[in-house]
């Protein structure tokens, strides 16, 4: 069902690294992306996919991880992604993504999760440098990546307490994250 999909698509930061994905399961899922609704239509997202080691080394090292974790700067060596989808909005189609990016990336990580795979939308890129080593032309700006692989992590939902939205890890390492009661988001049904 849909629901188990979305509640089995976390933020997963800790990966099987050695557990591959194909290029053929990511362009799967760019597909599905592509197939999902588009802002006025415009479908001014482009994607590069990356399942190789050294490129992916490379998409890394440009990468800052779980800002609520202070003390923890990202997955060690061996538990990295073992694939990257990076989204671009193409500027000769629009200035604008819109929402495309959300709904993109959601169909993206649904397919990903019915896959048994996870990842994490990740916004916080040295889009500078990134953009160096992909050799983008000026025409493509970057807006976030997926990073993707065989999730390592539990990542537990629990209930918003005190109006704490700080995700964290326990003694365990798994990772929580409080939610907002249904009550809460909903402010009014009309009738």
């Amino acid at each position: 069902m849909l629901k188990d999909l979305i509640l089995k698509n976390r933020s997963y930061r800790r990966f099987f690294q050695s557990e591959r994905i194909t290029d053929s399961q990511l362009r799967d899922w760019v597909d599905l992306a592509r197939n999902s609704a588009s802002a006025r239509n415009a479908q001014c997202l482009k994607y590069i996919l990356s399942t190789d080691e050294t490129s992916n080394a490379q998409i890394f090292d440009q990468l800052a991880w779980a800002g609520y974790l202070k003390d923890w700067p990202g997955p060690e060596e061996g538990e990295r992604p073992s694939a990257y989808i990076i989204l671009l909005l193409d500027t000769l189609i629009a200035d604008n993504f819109m929402c495309d990016d959300g709904i993109a990336s959601q169909s993206i990580l649904l397919g990903a999760v019915e896959a048994g795979f996870g990842g994490c939308i990740i916004r916080s890129i040295n889009r500078k440098k990134l953009s160096e080593i992909l050799n983008l032309s000026d025409q493509y700006e970057i807006i976030q990546l997926l990073a993707l692989g065989k999730p390592k992590e539990v990542v537990v939902l629990d209930e918003m307490k005190d109006g704490e939205i700080k995700y964290w890890r326990d003694e365990n390492h798994v990772h929580h994250v409080p939610k907002r009661t249904l009550d809460e988001i909903v402010l009014k049904v009309l009738k």
